[in-house]
């Protein structure tokens, strides 16, 4: 690695940074990857700017948290910024997960083999259904009263909640008793707080709403 970004270690700043920021670094990722697999070496804030339409200003800001600076007139090396962005948002590292609640969404989710390249793990799935036990690919699924079990040789760090919402609180419950301590929840229903528990509610329900409202929005603005 050459010196035209100075990196910092990745524990140094995810709990300390701005959700926002947190939340922007993805997509810059996906911009640089992109500029990479072109064979593209370097890379300005202003044409980061230009593509992801976020303030050369913002970019800049954002990437100075982690300690990323590029070279007046001369922007970021694009491979050292790929990597730099991808180890510290733990893309690289493995994340043993499990999805609870084998349906329409949790399949989905366990054929996704893509989330690999994301540092997710998903290592089995669990459901209460009988006819859902089994395996799913190279994923095998065990009957909810297994999960401490399972979760614990496995060492799962992760629950992605995919059951009915009415089901939700039990379920998160039952993944922190098994020593899981982050869980992403799928459902409707936005969990109540954990100590010591990641939680992260992931409404698609609420960005449907949200479409549907500016769809009707831009429907009713046109002559």
């Amino acid at each position: 690695m050459n010196n035209d970004i100075k990196s910092v270690a990745p524990l140094v700043g995810s709990a300390l940074l701005p959700e926002p920021t947190l939340q922007r670094l993805p997509w810059y990722l996906a911009y640089v990857s992109q500029l990479k697999d072109l064979g593209v070496e370097r890379v300005s804030s202003t044409q980061i700017s230009r593509c992801l339409n976020v303030d050369s200003s913002q970019i800049a800001k954002d990437l100075s948290f982690l300690d990323i600076r590029g070279k007046t007139r001369i922007g970021y090396a694009v491979n050292e910024l790929e990597s730099i962005l991808r180890d510290f948002l733990g893309f690289q590292k493995p994340h043993p997960a499990v999805v609870i609640g084998v349906g329409s969404l949790g399949g989905a989710l366990i054929q996704d083999s893509g989330l690999g390249n994301y540092g997710l793990d998903i290592v089995a799935g669990f459901d209460s259904d009988e006819a859902k036990i089994g395996n799913r690919g190279r994923v095998p699924v065990y009957h909810i009263d297994r999960l401490d079990e399972i979760s614990s040789s496995l060492g799962v760090e992760i629950a992605i909640i995919t059951v009915p919402h009415e089901y939700a609180e039990t379920v998160a419950d039952a993944s922190v008793a098994a020593g899981i301590k982050a869980l992403w929840n799928f459902t409707p229903h936005r969990l109540r707080p954990r100590f010591g528990v990641v939680m992260q509610n992931t409404s698609i329900y609420s960005d449907l709403a949200l479409m549907y409202n500016r769809l009707e929005q831009l429907r009713r603005s046109r002559p």
